[in-house]
């Protein structure tokens, strides 16, 4: 899915790399402000599959962690059951507890990494995603900026050049 993304921002920034430039405005382009759009459209539609991914990672985060606390459990469980069955002698009790807690402190403990590592890496992907749709939306509205101007420019140049023939269409017919 961050394949797509990134590849529709590759498509965005091509698009508009290779736009090609007015005669007299080598510093503008023109762009096809259709065919962009729409890959914006594509790239809008995407981000709710990164998102869910997300989720997704968050949810088997949640699971991992219940999962682990229920074995935990069980093994303390377990491990108090072997204690009275084998021996009720406080020394090997108290081991077999010490043991359940243990393992039940380390298990907490991973369950805080990997809830961590889940959040953080959620965070990354939005922010890298955020980042990306940023670039491209100002990447267009430049783009729409630029094409606007010469778009005025250009129709400001045709009134001149119409208006110059009119005015000497008039002088012509006066002389």
């Amino acid at each position: 899915m961050a394949n797509d993304i990134n590849r529709l921002i590759d498509m965005l920034y091509e698009r508009i790399e290779d736009a090609k430039s007015p005669a007299l405005k080598p510093n503008m382009s023109m762009v096809d402000r259709d065919e962009l759009l729409d890959l914006l459209d594509e790239l809008r539609a995407q981000l709710p599959a990164e998102i869910k991914r997300a989720q997704e990672l968050l949810a088997a985060k949640d699971k991992f962690v219940e999962d682990t606390k229920r074995d935990a459990e069980r093994m303390m469980r377990q491990a108090e059951l072997d204690a009275k069955a084998k021996v009720s002698e406080s020394e090997v009790i108290y081991a077999a507890k010490e043991r359940a807690r243990a393992i039940v402190a380390r298990a907490e403990e991973r369950s805080r990494q990997l809830y961590q590592v889940a959040n953080e890496y959620a965070e990354d992907a939005l922010a890298r995603t955020e980042e990306a749709v940023q670039a491209a939306l100002d990447e267009v509205r430049e783009s729409r900026v630029r094409f606007r101007a010469a778009s005025a420019a250009a129709m400001q140049e045709q009134r001149e050049k119409l208006d110059g023939r009119n005015g000497q269409d008039g002088q012509g017919e006066n002389s």
